[in-house]
């Protein structure tokens, strides 16, 4: 399917009219702010990976339909993100990297403003972590990632205060709690984990994109052991680890383990993987709580797997200046967890998490519709 063609007349009058002007209830910038499950029992997450932002309107589109060039730039990747948010009305959305793209982007900070724009404006809580394009402008890897944890409504960390030395920029985690007034309002029962999966190699005769590194492994395994010793105290102790989800840029090597008969989506180039296999994907396996990976970096892949207990999820490519597939449209990914009824009837722990995905055409057609994990299905406890 293509996606609609909007004038730049029509994207303005959306941007100013989409969303109502900032309240004072909103997550204001540094603000720390517990992201918790609805009263429905239900947390849903927008995963946009791969916007490719550069200058707004004077940045043209790439890979489209040559009756839609001439009116498509960076602002239908804002119109497609505020369409996503105003249907799918998100608690928290994730940038997954290459948020800009800095080749092309004159003013890393104001692009980086106008691509966050629409999580900002919504007042819904979002995080972000770095891709391999991010740098390319006039910040380093540093200096984007301290930009970005300024912003308002921002849940993004430059890096985890309980470890002095870490690689890269942007690896932190994020707890969920359960429903407020029930039992588990005090554990997180979601578990999110954010790693920066860096650019490129620095290693002298290693060519590739670059990899989660030791210390970066490290960290991960004293957090979610952490995480699962909290989960499983008192009160209310839980026989396992609450489920986590993870989140970064370049896919692991293990995304190489599929073909069209074990995933939900498609594949339509080759994984660009590290050229080195780190053993995260081995750590995370030995963690035992992490269910799901959301990339992107390939923006004509959009599949999820399972692979030896853990799904390895794209995103699929959102922005319009990224490259992509002429008449194949951009697309975003949503993931929900949802709660179970203990024996009191009250929300209890996650029982599963589901996901889909939606297109940018006049419909946000909705496809790919597939149960990640379930906890029925494994057991465990109320």
């Amino acid at each position: 399917m293509s996606m609609p063609v909007l004038s730049p007349l029509f994207l303005i009058l959306l941007f100013s009219l989409t969303f109502p002007p900032t309240k004072s209830t909103a997550v204001q910038r540094n603000h720390p702010v517990r992201l918790t499950f609805g009263k429905d029992g239900e947390f849903k997450i927008l995963q946009v990976a791969d916007m490719h932002y550069a200058n707004g309107k004077d940045t043209p589109c790439e890979d489209v339909l040559p009756q839609q060039i001439s009116s498509c730039s960076d602002l239908n990747t804002t119109a497609f993100l505020r369409r996503m948010i105003l249907a799918e009305k998100p608690d928290f959305i994730v940038f997954t990297g290459d948020n800009i793209f800095g080749f092309d982007t004159a003013d890393a900070a104001k692009s980086l403003n106008a691509a966050f724009a629409p999580a900002i404006a919504s007042n819904i809580p979002w995080a972000a972590v770095l891709g391999n394009h991010d740098q390319q402008s006039t910040l380093s890897r540093k200096g984007v990632m301290k930009h970005i944890i300024g912003l308002k409504n921002t849940l993004s960390k430059v890096n985890p205060s309980e470890v002095k030395t870490i690689d890269g920029f942007g690896n932190y985690n994020l707890e969920v709690g359960g429903v407020k007034g029930s039992d588990f309002e005090n554990k997180s029962v979601l578990n999110l984990y954010f790693l920066d999966s860096g650019d490129y190699s620095t290693v002298p005769r290693i060519v590739g994109y670059s990899w989660i590194k030791p210390s970066q492994q490290f960290w991960f395994q004293l957090t979610s052991a952490k995480l699962k010793r909290a989960y499983m105290e008192k009160p209310f102790p839980q026989k396992t680890a609450a489920p986590g989800l993870t989140f970064f840029h370049i896919p692991l090597p293990e995304f190489s383990n599929f073909d069209a008969s074990n995933y939900t989506g498609v594949r339509q180039e080759e994984i660009s993987s590290p050229p080195v296999n780190s053993g995260f994907f081995t750590a995370m396996v030995e963690a035992g709580d992490v269910k799901a990976v959301f990339t992107g970096h390939d923006h004509l892949n959009d599949f999820c797997g399972l692979f030896t207990g853990i799904n390895l999820c794209y995103g699929g490519g959102f922005g319009y200046h990224a490259y992509g597939k002429a008449g194949w449209s951009r697309r975003a990914r949503v993931v929900v967890a949802n709660l179970e009824r203990t024996a009191k009837g009250n929300w209890g722990s996650v029982k599963s998490i589901r996901t889909w995905k939606r297109l940018d055409d006049k419909h946000l057609t909705r496809i790919d519709s597939q149960v990640l994990w379930n906890k029925s299905s494994l057991g465990g406890d109320l």
